[in-house]
């Protein structure tokens, strides 16, 4: 077939129906249109193209069980109504209804619990303690490494990049100063502490884990499993390096912008207050409070239970736990109840304490308005992209001219990087070539995780060396920098990431 008669098969203006389409929703994005109204529309769209098209060629114009979706995708379990375009919107209702009930529960938990530790102070308390051993080392350059190790291991129980950013600035920018570290060098470390979304409580995360099938044995979301199985290995090389290049670039810059020390005391005037009075009132106990989810799904796994049932074997015990995974909404909703009881025996009002409680309700509406709703648009956009067969297309493509796997996945890495640092949202690029991911996995026979996690990974780094995403915006004002005088600091330690995510996710998975 030659490329005419390609162009106008149902295949061919599938290609280019998502090429026109995809780059009207980026130059809308790009042009800061909300995301969800612009992937939704481009999704309809796409959906509506397909209709026409194998109308035009007598061909089937079913888009719920349509021949280019991947077998267990979620259009082949709707009922629809025989007609392609009601269907279309009995698709957003079914994506709607499954997320909602599955996934979008467990965001939503995720999102409410996080906004309760922050309102009753336990997120400072975290990171007020966890700044502290910054106080004994007088080397500046050290100091950068050891503050960017920390706030990545606070990441884990302080979802929000942007959130943990301001936090850092509040408690850990005074005391990087006061130890000899330039005012850029400590902005650009703060707004990278986000660069992996690390841990089980990731929205992402869990997002990635159900794609890939990472399940317990009874059918929920493993996310012990995927972040120590998956994550940890590929991550841990990552913050290795960026910490080193830390070290490397912001004594560099240093040099190269000859700037000096300020001396003790002379923190930034323009550093939010930190409610030193208010904050101190909260008990230092308060820190362990953020991570009892990621603790007792840490014990609470079925990997640890099995050992700890051979332990009680070998001693002689006839008792044996539970052989299952505790649940990260049980985890959440235990550590809501034991914070509740810890919360009315400080306080002693009982009132307070349950109007506390509608913090964590008032963040799962929050999370449905920004998360849930992006994650269907974007999943009612990959599913046009599938609809069209311009996916299966191109891959075929792929594999006829020799390409495998390995080159496939570093371009949906670099496809996902791209889009991450133009948008300033990694959600919103993951979000929307997630299900794209997974047909590039099957089709290469290879597992869903391998290529959805660089893809999800990738999205965080480069976001994090974007001039426009909340936390560089965030931390660049507070500093009094502006967010390209942070970003070139920032871009060389999240490349050197990025290439690090890509020889080592081959290396273990691909």
């Amino acid at each position: 077939m030659n490329f005419l008669s390609f162009l106008i098969s149902p295949a061919g203006l599938g290609v280019v129906a998502s090429l026109v389409v995809s780059v009207w929703v980026a130059r809308l994005v790009l042009k800061k249109y909300k995301p969800q109204p612009v992937l939704f529309l481009g999704g309809i769209m796409l959906f509506f193209a397909v209709i026409l098209i194998n109308l035009a060629w007598g061909q089937p114009t079913n888009i719920i069980g349509n021949e280019n979706l991947p077998p267990d995708h979620i259009m082949n379990r709707l009922k629809g109504f025989e007609n392609p375009f009601l269907d279309i919107f009995v698709t957003i209702e079914g994506l709607f209804s499954t997320r909602v009930a599955g996934l979008g529960l467990l965001i939503m938990f995720v999102i409410g619990f996080v906004k309760y530790m922050d309102s009753i102070g336990a997120n400072k308390a975290l990171v007020r303690i966890g700044v502290k051993p910054l106080q004994f080392i007088r080397s500046p350059y050290l100091v950068l490494v050891l503050a960017f190790l920390l706030g990545q291991a606070m990441k884990i129980a302080i979802t929000s990049a942007a959130g943990l950013g301001v936090l850092l600035m509040a408690a850990m920018f005074p005391i990087l100063l006061k130890l000899g570290v330039s005012r850029a060098a400590a902005t650009a470390v703060i707004a990278t502490t986000g660069c992996i979304d690390l841990g089980p409580a990731a929205g992402t995360n869990i997002a990635i884990a159900e794609a890939a099938g990472i399940l317990t044995s009874d059918g929920s979301v493993d996310m012990t499993t995927y972040f120590l199985k998956y994550q940890l290995p590929v991550a841990i090389p990552i913050i290795i390096v960026v910490a080193a290049l830390h070290f490397v670039v912001q004594w560099w810059f240093d040099k190269k912008e000859k700037l000096r020390p300020l001396a003790a005391g002379g923190a930034a005037t323009t550093t939010p207050e930190s409610s030193d009075e208010q904050d101190a009132k909260v008990p230092s106990f308060y820190a362990i409070l953020p991570l009892l989810p990621l603790m007792m799904m840490l014990v609470f796994n079925e990997t640890v239970i099995l050992e700890i049932n051979k332990l009680l074997a070998i001693l002689g015990f006839s008792y044996a736990l539970p052989v299952r995974t505790l649940g990260l909404i049980v985890a959440i909703l235990i550590s809501v109840f034991f914070t509740m009881i810890i919360e009315y025996l400080r306080s002693r009002n009982g009132r307070k304490v349950f109007e506390s409680l509608q913090v964590v309700f008032d963040g799962m509406g929050a999370a449905f308005a920004a998360v849930i709703t992006l994650i269907v648009a974007g999943e009612i956009f990959a599913s046009g992209l599938l609809v069209t067969g311009s996916i299966n297309t191109l891959l075929g493509f792929a594999k006829d001219a020799g390409a495998g796997v390995v080159p496939v996945t570093l371009f949906m890495q670099g496809l996902i990087a791209i889009a991450s640092l133009l948008m300033g949202s990694g959600d919103a690029a993951i979000f929307s070539f997630m299900s794209v991911g997974t047909v590039v996995a099957e089709h290469f026979g290879t597992e869903p995780i391998a290529v959805l996690m660089p893809m999800q990974i990738s999205s965080s780094l480069a976001r994090s060396f974007s001039p426009i995403t909340a936390v560089v915006v965030a931390v660049s004002a507070i500093a009094g920098l502006s967010p390209f005088d942070v970003i070139k600091r920032t871009a060389i330690p999240m490349i050197g990431g990025l290439i690090t995510l890509s020889i080592v996710n081959t290396i273990l998975f691909l």
